[in-house]
């Protein structure tokens, strides 16, 4: 299997679960500026919600892929308040023909005006 990460972030939250994935698969996590230049099986792609939405970076990044050299794209993130970016990335994956797994990893963000959201992860069946 061949693998790929990207990852958009604004806080550094997501780069910091960038580089753990990408330090388990073996490989280099990179900015969504980065193009993915050779065929992979998986990108594991890593975003979250600003203005109850995903970065339209993220959107342009994902719809410009090309679906010849990404099998699949797995979403994972970080976010205070709202849970999975999984349906915005998908309806963009969908315009590129590309392929989202099933599972994803999520963890909350943590955000100044409470502590209740530090340190809570979840990850998709």
């Amino acid at each position: 299997m061949t693998y790929a990460v990207r990852y958009y972030t604004k806080t550094g939250n997501t780069k910091k679960l960038a580089e753990a994935i990408a330090k388990e698969l073996g490989v280099e996590a990179l900015p969504i500026s980065e193009p993915v230049n050779e065929p992979v099986d998986y990108l594991f792609l890593g975003n979250s919600y600003y203005a109850f939405n995903i970065d339209p970076e993220v959107k342009s990044f994902v719809t410009s892929l090309d679906k010849e050299k990404v099998g699949k794209i797995v979403n994972f993130g970080s976010a205070a308040l709202l849970n999975s970016t999984y349906k915005k990335v998908k309806e963009a994956a969908d315009k590129a023909g590309i392929a989202m797994d099933e599972k994803e990893f999520h963890c909350k963000g943590v955000i100044s005006f409470t502590p209740f959201f530090v340190g809570k992860c979840k990850r998709s069946n």
